[in-house]
Formats: C-alpha cells, sequence, structure tokens
C-alpha cells in the first residue's frame, strides 16, 4: 500500500471509487465538475491516493479556506469497498493533516447526518470520530436529498 499525491491522471481511478458510492453521495462520474476537481486539486498538490498493484484504494480532495488560512476542509474521502476496514482511510487523512495543516488549525468534513442510510453503511461517523473529530452543526442536504452533519477536528 502507497499513499501519495495524486496526479490528473488518476482521474479514472478517482472515477471508480465515486461509481462505488453515488448511491450514497449523488451523481459524480458523468458530472464534468467533479472531474474538474479532481483534477484541479491534484494540479496543487490537494489530492491524495493510496494506491496497491491493482490500483487506487482510496482518495481524499482536501482544501484550505482562503480567508481563514487556519481553516481546513476534507471535500471528498472515499475507500474502495475491499480496501474499507484495513486503514487506507486513516492513511488518507493523516497524510493531509500532515502535508497541509499547522496547528493551531480547525479541519471539518461534512459527512451523513444520523438518519441518513449511508451513515451507518459507510461507517463514516464512526470513522471520524475515531480521527477525534466531533459532531457540529447540521449541514445542507446532499444531492440526493440525504441529511448531511459537519464534523469538526480541533487542533492545538
Amino acid at each position: 500500500m502507497t499513499v501519495r499525491l495524486a496526479r490528473p491522471a488518476d482521474l479514472p481511478g478517482f472515477l471508480a471509487l465515486a461509481a462505488e458510492v453515488e448511491h450514497w453521495f449523488g451523481p459524480m462520474v458523468a458530472e464534468p465538475g467533479f472531474h474538474r476537481a479532481v483534477v484541479r486539486s491534484a494540479d496543487r498538490g490537494l489530492a491524495t491516493v493510496v494506491e496497491d498493484d491493482r490500483g487506487l484504494l482510496g482518495g481524499l480532495l482536501f482544501g484550505t479556506d482562503r480567508a481563514r488560512p487556519a481553516r481546513h476542509h476534507l471535500h471528498w474521502l472515499v475507500v474502495a469497498g475491499r480496501a474499507r476496514g484495513t486503514g487506507v482511510g486513516r492513511e488518507l487523512v493523516t497524510d493531509a493533516l500532515r502535508r497541509h495543516v499547522r496547528a493551531p488549525a480547525v479541519v471539518e468534513v461534512v459527512t451523513f447526518g444520523a438518519d441518513h442510510p449511508g451513515a451507518v453503511a459507510s461507517g463514516a461517523r464512526v470513522f471520524y470520530e475515531r480521527l477525534g473529530f466531533t459532531q457540529a452543526e447540521a449541514a445542507d442536504p446532499g444531492p440526493e436529498g440525504g441529511s448531511r452533519q459537519v464534523y469538526r477536528l480541533d487542533l492545538a
């Protein structure tokens, strides 16, 4: 398993990951905006992947609030079904924090609301809690209409 910065050429791997979770997140694979976000993030050094000899196991898109440089965002994090529960997600987040965050800082992610079918099935809420994120305010519903929740990590 290798963690590295993504390259624009990794777009097909990101699309394969996105295809696995569109039923939870809404359309991405056919969305030009998603394609642009992946390539732009890779060009800026803000996309990370974990891969093995069979392809991408996970991907992450990261960002920093330009108006508040101590506030960061995990914009997108997906782990392939075959790799869930193996530490890939933790490696992606750990790498992003090491590369991009200097304390004191706040890192936010929007994930499923407690009543969303993906909340338990994906394990996302428990995953973020295990990394030290805490529940914050509700967020706008996702494109598929499901509830969303902000999780926040305060780094002293």
